[in-house]
C-alpha cells in the first residue's frame, strides 16, 4: 500500500467543567467526548527520501508549524522510521471551533502513517506522542467515547447514545488560550462522577465567557434554544443540539440563516477514523 485516505473526525464536548487550575498555569476538567460522522480527510502518499510534505495550506498556519506536520515528524524521530509522506487535507471543519479539527487531524496523522509506514507503535506509545501536540489528541487516537479528567488526557471509555446532532458553525474563531485565561472563568466547579454525569447534567464551564465576547455564539445558541436544549462544544465556537433522527435535524438545519452554517451528522462511540482502520485491517487479514 503506499496511499492511504483516512477521516479526520470531528468531536463534542457534551459538557466540560473546570475543576480547578495547576500551578503550571494548565486547567483541571471534567469533560465528556463523544465524535460525530462527519470531519476532515487526509491522503498520504508514501515517499521513500524521509520528506514530510503537506500539499494543503491553511490561512495563517505556516507549514512545519501545522499539527499535521509536527506529528509525522514525532512519529519519524520517536520510531526511526526513514520513510516520508506527501500529505493532502480537505478541510471541513472550521478553525477555532471547538470540535477538534487540528487535534484530529493529528491523531489521524499518527495512527495513518504508523499504518503506512508499518512502524507498529501501538495505541498507548502513540496517544503519549498525540499528548504532546494537545490535551485533545489522545481521545482521538483511541477512538472511543470518553469521560476525561487532569488537563483531559485521563480517558475513562464511556457507552453513550447515539442521537443526531446539528452543529451550528458561527462565523467566528475562538482562541483557545484566550478563554482560558479570561479572570472571568469559573475555575472551581465541584468534581463529578462519570455515573453522576451519565445519570444527566452537566454543562461548559466556558460558555458565558464565550457568549459574552462573542455575540454571534450567543445569537447561535438563542436561534437552536428555539427547538432543542442547546450547548457549546469545548471553547467554541460551535454549538449543538440532539434530535432523536435526522430528519428532524436535517428539517431544522434547512432552516438556519446563511451567517450560521451548519451541519448533521450521528453521534457516534467509535470514531469513524477507527472504524476504517479495522476495516482496512480485515481486508489485509481477508
Amino acid at each position: 500500500m503506499s496511499t492511504l485516505r483516512l477521516p479526520a473526525p470531528a468531536k463534542l464536548n457534551l459538557m466540560l467543567h473546570i475543576t480547578g487550575r495547576r500551578a503550571d498555569g494548565y486547567h483541571e476538567l471534567q469533560t465528556l467526548f463523544q465524535f460525530l460522522d462527519h470531519g476532515d480527510e487526509l491522503t498520504f502518499t508514501l515517499r521513500n527520501d524521509g520528506q514530510i510534505r503537506l500539499h494543503t495550506e491553511l490561512p495563517g498556519v505556516d507549514h512545519d508549524s501545522n499539527l499535521i506536520v509536527r506529528a509525522a515528524r514525532l512519529l519519524q524521530s520517536r520510531s526511526g522510521c526513514p520513510l516520508g509522506a506527501d500529505i493532502q487535507l480537505l478541510k471541513r471543519l472550521p478553525m477555532g471551533g471547538g470540535i477538534g479539527g487540528g487535534s484530529s487531524d493529528a491523531a489521524t496523522t499518527l495512527l495513518g502513517l504508523d499504518h503506512l509506514w508499518q512502524t507498529n507503535m501501538g495505541e498507548d506509545c502513540l496517544a503519549r506522542i498525540g499528548l504532546e501536540l494537545g490535551a485533545d489528541v489522545p481521545v482521538f487516537v483511541r477512538g472511543r467515547a470518553a469521560f476525561a479528567e487532569g488537563v483531559g488526557e485521563r480517558l475513562q471509555p464511556v457507552e453513550l447514545s447515539e442521537p443526531w446532532y446539528l452543529v451550528i458553525a458561527p462565523q467566528v474563531s475562538v482562541s483557545t488560550a484566550e478563554i482560558f485565561s479570561d479572570p472571568e472563568l469559573t475555575r472551581n466547579t465541584p468534581a463529578i462522577t462519570v455515573r453522576s454525569l451519565l445519570a444527566g447534567g452537566g454543562h461548559n464551564d466556558c460558555q458565558p465567557v464565550v457568549e459574552k465576547r462573542f455575540p454571534e455564539v450567543r445569537n447561535a445558541l438563542n436561534l437552536l434554544n428555539k427547538f432543542v436544549p442547546a450547548k457549546m462544544t469545548g471553547t467554541g465556537a460551535c454549538v449543538f443540539g440532539s434530535f432523536p433522527n435526522k430528519a428532524e435535524a436535517d428539517k431544522v438545519c434547512r432552516q438556519l440563516p446563511a451567517d450560521m452554517p451548519g451541519f448533521v451528522a450521528q453521534g457516534r462511540n467509535i470514531s469513524m477514523l477507527h472504524r476504517k482502520l479495522k476495516e482496512l485491517e480485515q481486508e489485509v487479514n481477508a
